[in-house]
């Protein structure tokens, strides 16, 4: 187990993806164990959003609809990362392929399963704020707009982690194949002229092509968006204090409609309590 978390501890850090790390065209990770991890990264935060619930129910003869959602929600956190990635990893391949990338489908996963492993610890730190902000509030507006924020940084900084290693891995490939010797009797290789990035989000000095930028970023869009109706499809994981437990909800509208419905639910609490 250590192990596992000491190769999360190099992704973080970026030392499992500088340029030296990737010559081999992969991110070199324990692909099961890694995952393992961010399991147990996204049953944590499941449990620190269940907080609220556990909150607002004690001591009411509902209170064990509390736990229920503490425990649903616990399931849902890593299963909203882990469905985004299989509904998403399809389309990174194929964009991936289209820009000319030599990467293999089991070099596709683990770096999607890295990018993940940014995302919940990022998600995972930010836990105590959330069960912070559960016990010091009774807006449930609130707390539903305070985890879709903390969603959308992790998730923005785990893409850009990803893009940043996309673009590593061209430029490595590029390195590569530019400084091959012309003569097979050359012995000495000559080293790739990429500069060593010292973090996982901090861009290398050389540009990337901007038609493979712009194919990523689409694909980033793309995964965002999925990742957001993926949560809005597995919902609630906060609970409304006065909504009995369920595990999922029916069908309506999106998860764009809500987070305004949300938006304007929590002005409206606002001034209800100012008027009180």
């Amino acid at each position: 187990m250590m192990n596992w978390i000491r190769s999360l501890d190099r992704v973080l850090k970026g030392e499992a993806t500088r340029p030296e790390q990737l010559r081999s065209g992969s991110v070199d990770l324990p692909l099961g164990g890694l995952s393992l991890v961010i399991l147990l990264l996204g049953l944590f935060y499941g449990l620190c959003m269940g907080v609220f619930a556990v909150i607002t129910r004690c001591h009411t003869p509902k209170a064990y609809m509390g736990w229920l959602q503490m425990t649903a929600s616990a399931v849902k956190v890593p299963a909203l990362f882990f469905l985004t990635l299989l509904v998403t990893l399809p389309s990174l391949y194929v964009f991936n392929a289209l820009v000319g990338s030599r990467l293999r489908f089991g070099a596709v996963v683990r770096l999607l399963v890295a990018a993940l492993g940014v995302m919940l610890a990022l998600q995972a730190s930010f836990g105590t704020i959330v069960v912070f902000f559960a016990v010091s509030t009774t807006s449930y507006p609130f707390m539903v707009l305070l985890n879709v924020v903390l969603f959308a940084v992790s998730g923005f900084l785990g893409l850009g982690f990803l893009l940043q290693t996309l673009h590593r891995l061209s430029l490595v490939r590029q390195s590569f194949e530019t400084t091959q010797p012309m003569e097979p009797t050359v012995a000495e290789p000559v080293p790739p002229a990429v500069a060593v990035a010292p973090g996982a989000l901090d861009a290398v000095q050389r540009k990337p092509d901007p038609s493979v930028k712009g194919v990523f970023r689409i694909w980033v869009i793309v995964f965002a968006l999925v990742g957001a109706q993926m949560g809005w499809v597995l919902r609630p994981f906060v609970g409304h204090p006065r909504a009995d437990f369920t595990f999922f909800r029916e069908r309506k509208e999106n998860f764009f409609q809500a987070v305004a419905t949300k938006v304007g639910e929590l002005f409206e609490w606002e001034s209800r309590t100012k008027s009180q």
